[in-house]
């Protein structure tokens, strides 16, 4: 396995501890707390940082895969499901936390199991579609989105709806200009 496959699988087994820390502190996890009690406070941020190192590996094995020729297709399926995997779980948290409404999260998941039919449709093809400039700008929103839901500091809440916003209308927009540059892979020519 070389280096950027060991990078995606490491994202994904961070998923856990992510999980683990960001709901730890709630009530129904009193086992958590009796064996983490003393660093309760800092969950929240422990698990940010763990995001933030899941997220910035996705940057890395991309660039060296790339850099050195070592795109397998094991990278190709499993990069982006980690990706996927990482982002839903944070969302999924976020409801649980009561930072992010639950239809955002509906929008953004289904979005992205939409994407992922469609490409699975365009593979079958033998039709690769590549990540737009839309998907890479919605991709930063919805990781600034979550950085800022799990640091969950006061003085940036109003910063944070607008980051949500934001991240709403580019998962809706890229969705519509994956759908429109590439219809014709979905209906085969028949529309």
């Amino acid at each position: 396995m070389n280096l950027p496959n060991k990078l995606t699988v490491f994202r994904v087994i961070l998923i856990v501890p992510f999980v683990l820390l960001l709901l730890g502190g709630s009530a129904q996890w009193g086992w958590f707390t009796a064996i983490f009690g003393g660093v309760l406070e800092y969950t929240d941020y422990i698990a940010l940082g763990i995001f933030i190192v899941a997220s910035l590996t996705d940057l890395l094995d991309g660039k060296i895969a790339r850099k050195y020729n070592l795109v397998t297709n094991f990278g190709k399926f499993m990069d982006p499901l980690a990706d996927k995997l990482l982002v839903c779980a944070a969302l999924i948290c976020l409801i649980e936390l009561q930072r992010i409404p639950a239809w955002i999260v509906i929008i953004i998941i289904s979005r992205e199991f939409i994407i992922s039919g469609f490409r699975l449709v365009a593979a079958d093809n033998r039709i690769v579609i590549a990540a737009s400039y839309w998907g890479k700008f919605k991709t930063t929103f919805q990781m600034v989105m979550v950085c800022l839901m799990i640091a969950n500091i006061d003085a940036l809440a109003v910063l944070t709806q607008i980051v949500m916003w934001i991240a709403v209308v580019l998962t809706v927009v890229s969705l519509i200009d994956y759908l429109a540059k590439n219809k014709s892979v979905l209906f085969n020519g028949d529309i």
